[in-house]
């Protein structure tokens, strides 16, 4: 079989709920990349805040996100429900979106931020954990990598549209936002109409009650998969801060969603190979890959002068993020035990929202009082210094068995054995 026929039979084989969820993805992420795409150059620009101001909003987002993540995870594995969660978090997104053409204030901005971002909250962990219950161990790693997919080409129409509303309507900013309004309304409606969720007796055992004791019976495999998902958020601080250095470099405003399409061009096309590639390869080299990568953007955007050598940057964040984020979710659905599925992606997230907290705040610091190449070259330390420790770590004592293995208890397989 080529690698062509894999990537084309892996699709084929995933259900359509995992394609639905998909495409609510890429339509919530298509209004929100509209907005964030500008959004830094408006609260700059528009409303004077500072760099240390935008980076400590980034972050303190992010991170409201993520303990969202944990309760939101819990909840839906004590209801033994999704979808109810889900679509929540999706309709929160929605209803902020209004709000950013009509702010007046960072205050304003920050709150409909933080509204946005505790909808994504509610919505992340429920929803992994519901792609996980929709599809079977095999293809799991494919599934996560296609709904990375369709949820980043979302982040590539939403910034392409603001470059054409930004012409269209002679760079009013406030006036692109109220575009993001439509495409979050087709994402709540598509979910509602075309998720459905699993009856309990088709998935593997769920709980009633979680509690502190049900936490402790996540295995060690998964709390290094934690760490590492921490080591790697704090060499990547928030997006924001790629908008802002091509800004510095000229790049003028209308033209600065770009530099979001660039990453998530190479985002989209590399995560779902990289999902497949999950299922059948060495992890742990997969997620060096992705640490290279890593290092190799920032290191350009540090050094960066041009908004050419900008553009190369981004796409090297890009390819980073692809390589890596549908990874972690992988490696984290096939570690946790099925009734706490939704517990163990909202702990993961909140351990990398909080980190994500303090990298943006410390980016943000670097770049006031330093300097731009200040920030980047303080992102390719941290890297290296995790890349280092995970080519130290040994692969004997790393071993994680595929995600059927975990699932149904089975002995691993000596022929489909595979470290990260």
């Amino acid at each position: 079989m080529t690698r062509n026929d894999g990537l084309t039979n892996g699709l084929s084989s995933l259900p359509s709920g995992v394609w639905a969820l998909g495409f609510t993805s890429l339509f919530m992420d298509t209004s929100s990349e509209l907005v964030h795409s500008l959004l830094p150059v408006f609260l700059a620009t528009v409303l004077g805040a500072s760099m240390t101001t935008i980076g400590v909003l980034e972050g303190a987002a992010e991170a409201m996100a993520a303990i969202t993540k944990v309760f939101s995870g819990t909840l839906s594995d004590y209801l033994g429900k999704r979808k109810l969660l889900v679509v929540l978090g999706y309709g929160l997104g929605a209803a902020t979106k209004p709000v950013f053409p009509l702010a007046t204030s960072v205050a304003s901005v920050f709150g409909a931020r933080f509204v946005d971002r505790i909808g994504k909250g509610i919505r992340g962990a429920p929803r992994d954990a519901l792609v996980a219950d929709l599809t079977a161990p095999e293809v799991r790693g494919a599934a996560y990598g296609l709904r990375q997919s369709l949820d980043t080409v979302g982040a590539v129409i939403g910034p392409l549209l603001a470059v054409g509303l930004m012409a269209l309507l002679a760079s009013d900013i406030r006036a692109v936002f109220w575009a993001a309004t439509l495409p979050a309304v087709l994402s709540v409606l598509l979910l509602v109409v075309a998720v459905r969720e699993p009856k309990r007796s088709e998935r593997t055992r769920v709980r009633q009650t979680i509690t502190v004791t049900d936490v402790g019976r996540l295995p060690a495999r998964y709390w290094l998969i934690v760490v590492l998902g921490g080591v790697f958020t704090m060499a990547r601080f928030s997006e924001a801060f790629l908008v802002l250095r091509a800004a510095s470099v000229g790049l003028s405003a209308a033209w600065v969603p770009l530099v979001l399409v660039t990453m998530n061009v190479t985002y989209a096309l590399s995560a779902y190979p990289a999902g497949v590639a999950a299922d059948r390869m060495s992890r742990r080299t997969l997620l060096a890959l992705g640490l290279g990568a890593l290092i190799g953007a920032d290191l350009v955007l540090a050094a960066a002068t041009r908004t050419v050598v900008v553009f190369v940057g981004v796409a090297l964040w890009g390819l980073h993020m692809g390589l890596t984020q549908g990874l972690l979710a992988t490696l984290v659905a096939a570690a946790a035990p099925a009734d706490l599925r939704g517990t163990a992606f909202g702990l993961f997230n909140l351990a990398s929202g909080v980190v994500l907290l303090l990298a943006s705040v410390v980016a943000g610091l670097l770049w006031s009082r330093v300097g731009p190449s200040a920030t980047f070259l303080a992102g390719a330390i941290f890297t290296a210094i995790a890349l280092a420790g995970l080519v130290r770590m040994s692969p004997e004592r790393q071993s994680l068995p595929p995600a059927s293995d975990v699932l149904q208890g089975a002995a691993m397989s000596s022929s489909r054995q595979r470290t990260w």
